[in-house]
């Protein structure tokens, strides 16, 4: 799976807006690899922030 399907599969399951922090928990992926894809998928209008420095999928 890409890292893309990963995070959002995460944000999904947990169901409440999430830091990078906790991404990086959730799914064990490489600091840098979230917050490079995070932007991505904030770019791309899949996820959006309720409130500063957490996201959760559009």
């Amino acid at each position: 799976m890409e890292a893309k399907e990963v995070i959002l599969e995460a944000m999904k399951k947990d169901g409440t807006p999430l830091n990078a922090g906790k991404i990086v928990d959730l799914t064990g992926l490489d600091r840098k690899i979230v917050d490079k894809t995070m932007t991505l998928l904030k770019n791309e209008g899949l996820i959006v922030s309720p409130k500063r420095c957490y996201w959760q999928p559009k």
